[in-house]
């Protein structure tokens, strides 16, 4: 839960570099809190309000943590725009999001994981 809210205290940063792991955990909870809002939805009749009330709310921190997760493989944020192109841009930003981080530091600033430990 650290790893979600970690993110979202970082509104709206898109400098730096963000962990695999930082970038895959903001993305879990959002599929779980997502399921769960359609759930709620379902149950009280609400027509998809929550969900999309949420995805607003939470739209620039995803934003935001993608780019710099872009950036902990040394690559421009730019590069989110890839996804635009249907089927390939989202496998290629998919690679590019699994793949690990470059190793020590870049032009985007110091290595996260040496940060941590």
């Amino acid at each position: 839960m650290n790893w979600y809210l970690d993110v979202l205290k970082k509104y709206a940063v898109f400098e730096g570099r963000a962990r695999r792991k930082e970038y895959w955990m903001f993305v879990l909870f959002n599929i779980i809190i997502g399921l769960a809002l359609m759930l709620l939805e379902g149950r009280i009749g609400a027509g998809g309000i929550l969900s999309m009330v949420y995805s607003l709310a939470v739209l620039v921190p995803s934003l935001a943590v993608s780019v710099r997760r872009l950036h902990d493989t040394d690559r421009s944020g730019w590069w989110l725009l890839i996804g635009i192109i249907p089927l390939i841009g989202g496998i290629i930003l998919l690679i590019f999001m699994v793949g690990d981080g470059v190793p020590g530091e870049n032009q985007y600033g110091p290595d996260p994981k040496a940060a941590t430990a």
